[in-house]
């Protein structure tokens, strides 16, 4: 039953390479659902994996296994009415499907693929993780020794290398909007 009101609850998941911004939107996005009114949970992937998961490697087993636990609390979430933005590499269509799968069983999906090019995410790299990849100490990171399939059909499609995420988060509203989860000219409020 949906405690918060008639609206979905509903799972934004945001996905792309190391540093590509996720974790930057998705707190701008979070804040800006907090003072429209919205219950709103925040799912960070290194959050995730440090708390929940630091039974897991780095295999594509394990990493399908972080987004399955990721959708199954997104949905609980979304069961009661809040939005859970996710910000989760989620390298592989499966394992984002199993984000749709779990989410969308208790309310609306909608995936944004923050498409920052790699040479921009390299830039950034403030955890040091493409310089240790480079120099072989990290042998499996998303973007230069393991693949990151790109999403197929996200519903949005931001590029954090030139975007400001408080207007990214507002695209992400918008969205929102449009499928029931937000009240319309609640993005222009904030």
């Amino acid at each position: 039953m949906n405690l918060n009101d008639d609206r979905p609850g509903c799972t934004v998941l945001l996905t792309g390479l190391p540093a590509a911004g996720k974790s930057t939107l998705a707190q701008s996005l979070v804040a800006r659902l907090l003072r429209a009114g919205r219950k709103a949970t925040l799912l960070d992937g290194d959050e995730l994996r440090s708390l929940l998961s630091p039974d897991l490697g780095y295999s594509r087993d394990d990493r399908i296994l972080q987004c399955r636990r990721a959708g199954f609390i997104a949905g609980e979430v979304a069961r009661h009415g809040g939005i859970t933005v996710c910000a989760l590499i989620a390298p592989y269509h499966e394992a984002r499907e199993e984000i749709r799968r779990l989410s969308s069983e208790q309310g609306i999906f909608l995936m944004v693929y923050v498409a920052t090019p790699l040479a921009v995410c390299m830039l950034r790299d403030r955890k040091g993780l493409y310089a240790r990849a480079r120099a072989g100490v990290i042998a499996d990171l998303t973007g230069v020794g393991e693949s990151y399939e790109v999403p197929a059909e996200p519903a949005l499609v931001v590029d954090m290398a030139s975007a400001d995420p408080d207007e990214a988060a507002d695209a992400i509203l918008g969205r929102l909007i449009s499928l029931g989860c937000l009240e319309i000219g609640v993005a222009s409020g904030l």
